[in-house]
């Protein structure tokens, strides 16, 4: 077995010394890369964003920007990573000669002042700087207060959207948006841009152990599920954006993890004639973009999904194999009637996502289980629509989350699946109020006598997110809201 190693900025070093649990950030800090800052330490923040070299969607490889306060390090074995201070242009000698283009926009326009989020911005932007199909888009532009066609789209193609991770506290956020719309395109003797044509580096069999604890990454699923089947009390990790805030905010350690995120048979996507299979090691990220808009419920979910910096780690499997009633994947899932493959060493099972969770964080998968796989059924509904209710706009918990699919046929509900999240111990479908809306005309009675049911969904309780009064009140509202919604479109 070859000693864990990681690349940064070109060099390659040993992962020892370090625990298991050790934090990329950690690690970066402790050799003296301390652009990397934790400023939450559970990756709401984006001080501690680096570019780690991915599987692309677009090119062989993308750079991709994650918070390396939430991933081990050991996750990382024979990866390669760039951080804010790897982007500079420097000399034989190591000493930097001339600032990247995002930090030389991030420094003219005044987007730094105290410094602390600046070298997180600066990764984040890196990595929309560098996405191909932003480069072959649009030229740069001068940025302008001129109203542009879509205000979080600049004239150069940059997403803001890319930013949403990332927060700052001094300069407020116009200069930051502005360096961002100024950034050019790539040049071609540009040392990363061309590093996008080669292929990112094959995931390493790791089996780490330090200070009594062991990291391991199996080459295959058949591995993994033996694996998982010999040590049951393994923590399994994909994108590690839950488990890494245990490890930093609860102090959690486990003595064996294992991480499942570069498994093959859990990173492919499928359309088939019946339905969509996707692998639940896809990042969110790659789903979006690889579905680039073909089922309409996913892609309203993906921007109001917690970050861009969360979705370029966060998994399917690992929203769902938490089994958090809180999470936004679940609701929408449901809507579309999602079922769930589980593997492990005596095969595979399909199992309906509505009859999977079974009670707070519980859920049907035995022990030594994955989720290899989440189904979508083919048609889908057309009428769809995803509601989070949250205090933040983007990047926050939802207090409640509803997803609808309808299908209306000549203005009669044929078919109602409704989704639920934060109402109840678990993600739950609204049976009565589809059984409500199901062969009854698309009318405001019928919508409101069926909105009257869903307030009564669930269980809500209480908590500092909202009162169980508000969220009832919410669902009601959000079937409302649906409805005004589609009566516009219908009338325009």
């Amino acid at each position: 077995m070859v000693a864990a190693r990681i690349t940064v900025n070109g060099k390659e070093t040993p992962i020892a010394p370090a625990a298991p649990h050790t934090t990329v950030l950690d690690f970066l800090r402790d050799r003296g890369l301390t652009g990397t800052k934790e400023g939450c330490a559970e990756g709401e923040c984006g001080a501690c964003s680096v570019l780690v070299a991915r599987p692309g969607v677009n090119k062989p490889t993308d750079w991709v920007a994650v918070n390396a306060c939430l991933v081990p390090v050991a996750s990382l074995d024979g990866q390669e990573v760039i951080t804010s201070e790897g982007l500079a242009t420097v000399d034989e000698s190591g000493t930097p000669t001339a600032l990247h283009p995002v930090q030389e926009e991030m420094a003219v326009r005044g987007g730094s002042q105290c410094g602390y989020c600046t070298p997180g911005f600066i990764c984040s932007m890196a990595s929309e700087y560098y996405r191909p199909d932003r480069c072959a888009h649009a030229e740069s532009a001068e940025p302008s207060d001129s109203a542009h066609a879509d205000p979080e789209h600049g004239p150069n193609g940059f997403d803001l959207h890319s930013l949403s991770g990332n927060l700052c506290r001094c300069t407020g956020y116009r200069p930051i948006r502005d360096a961002a719309y100024a950034v050019g395109s790539p040049t071609e003797d540009d040392v990363l841009a061309q590093r996008r044509d080669q292929a990112p580096p094959e995931p390493a069999a790791t089996d780490y152990t330090q200070d009594g604890s062991v990291f391991l990454r199996p080459g295959t699923l058949a591995e993994a599920v033996q694996l998982l089947r010999d040590r049951p009390e393994a923590v399994v990790v994909a994108g590690s954006t839950d488990w890494g805030v245990e490890v930093n905010i609860r102090s959690r350690r486990a003595g064996c993890v294992v991480a499942v995120d570069r498994l093959a048979e859990l990173r492919g996507l499928k359309v088939e004639a019946d339905h969509i299979e996707i692998g639940a090691a896809l990042t969110l990220t790659e789903i979006e973009r690889r579905l680039d808009g073909s089922v309409p419920l996913l892609a309203e979910l993906f921007p109001q999904f917690a970050s861009r910096l969360i979705r370029n780690s966060a998994t399917f499997g690992g929203n769902l194999g938490t089994g958090s009633p809180i999470g936004d994947s679940p609701p929408v899932l449901l809507a579309l009637e999602a079922s769930l493959v589980l593997a492990d060493a005596d095969g595979e099972r399909v199992v309906p996502l509505a009859d999977y969770f079974t009670g707070y964080r519980q859920s049907v998968r035995r022990p030594g289980e994955l989720i290899r796989a989440v189904r979508v059924p083919l048609p889908l509904s057309p009428v769809t629509a995803f509601h989070k209710i949250a205090k933040r706009r983007f990047d926050d918990i939802s207090s409640v989350a509803v997803a609808f699919a309808l299908d209306i046929e000549d203005g009669i509900v044929r078919k109602a699946r409704i989704g639920l999240g934060g109402v109840a111990a678990t993600p739950i479908r609204a049976l009565a109020t589809e059984a409500a809306l199901e062969g009854e005309p698309w009318s405001a009675q019928t919508v409101e006598a069926a909105a009257e049911v869903l307030k009564a969904q669930g269980t809500p309780m209480s908590d500092h997110r909202a009162s169980a009064g508000y969220r009832s009140a919410m669902l009601g509202q959000s079937l409302l809201k649906l409805y005004a919604e589609t009566t516009e479109a219908v009338s325009s």
